[in-house]
């Protein structure tokens, strides 16, 4: 039988807060529950936000929580290769093409065709706005003549041509622990239009590196939050397109504000190591997430 593979994969952005200790507790408790395998992944591959005292930090979180966990740790920066080659291998089949608009010129084309059409412009899952298709039918020679003259550019896949190569597309969704019966769902790519896959300070942004890492370590079930659940999509058409396994997935409950919006780094949320300063224990953090018990993660 194969051996169950879990990870906890977060960013060295900021420091970890209640939201990623349900995560992490979930994913550690499993792999323990089943003789699995735990592992964590450091995703720097955003060389402009990653830095090495968040990452330091981050582990430290982990110690006290108790989380046992394989080392060494991968980190996204040090495996550009592999994402370099998914990217080729997208690249040979007329699947990437580059972008060179800026916001305040994504803003202006939307403005024009809203007013044009007098319908509003399409949006992704997370609200986003879809890219337009001036650089997806911009003549390549124009687009060489741009990148020659040093306009920045970043490296998106042309997802009318990617969901006709892979065709239909669905991922298995359980439900907690794996337990029942589980539901499945139809994938729709489509709906995020085109995805960036590359971009000027990062070797490969997360949808290209989170199937390519996950493929390269033999992750078998992905375990992660609910805000990533239509992301799932995309991450279903690059395993296809990239012929890679695909791992059973569970997208667990969020830890919310008293605003009901989940935890961010980017709001503020206190971080663990300011619970650990207040004395709180690691029984404590587990009954703050919903976890009942003192978790079997740390054995």
């Amino acid at each position: 039988m194969t051996v169950p593979v879990f990870r906890f994969a977060p960013s060295p952005n900021g420091p970890l807060h209640l939201g990623h200790a349900l995560s992490v507790l979930i994913n550690a408790d499993m792999a323990a529950e089943t003789n699995g395998r735990m592992l964590v992944r450091i995703e720097d591959v955003d060389m402009t936000r990653a830095r090495p005292e968040h990452e330091r930090a981050i582990l430290n979180d982990l110690d006290w929580l108790g989380v046992v966990y394989e080392r060494p740790v991968r980190r996204q920066s040090e495996h550009a290769e592999d994402y370099a080659a998914a990217l080729h291998s997208l690249v040979e089949r007329g699947l990437i093409y580059r972008s060179f608009l800026s916001r305040t010129e994504i803003a202006a084309a939307i403005v024009a065709e809203e007013t044009r059409s007098g319908r509003p412009w399409p949006r992704d899952p997370d609200g986003a706005p879809l890219y337009p298709s001036i650089d997806r039918d911009r003549p390549v020679g124009e687009a060489d003549a741009l990148a020659a003259a040093g306009r920045p550019y970043a490296l998106r896949l042309d997802m009318r041509k990617a969901v006709r190569l892979a065709g239909s597309l669905s991922w298995q969704e359980f439900g907690d622990r794996f337990v029942g019966p589980h539901e499945t769902i139809v994938a729709d790519p489509s709906a995020w239009g085109d995805v960036v896959l590359a971009g000027k300070f990062a070797p490969a942004a997360y949808h290209l590196a989170v199937v390519v890492d996950d493929a390269l370590q033999g992750v078998t079930d992905v375990v992660r939050g609910r805000d990533l659940y239509f992301a799932t999509a995309v991450h279903r058409l690059l395993q296809t397109l990239l012929g890679l396994p695909v791992p059973r997935y569970h997208h667990h409950r969020l830890i919310i504000d008293i605003d009901g919006r989940k935890l961010s780094k980017s709001k503020g949320a206190a971080g663990l190591s300011t619970l650990r300063a207040a004395g709180l224990t690691q029984a404590e953090v587990r009954q703050m997430v919903g976890l009942a018990g003192a978790g079997v993660s740390g054995k």
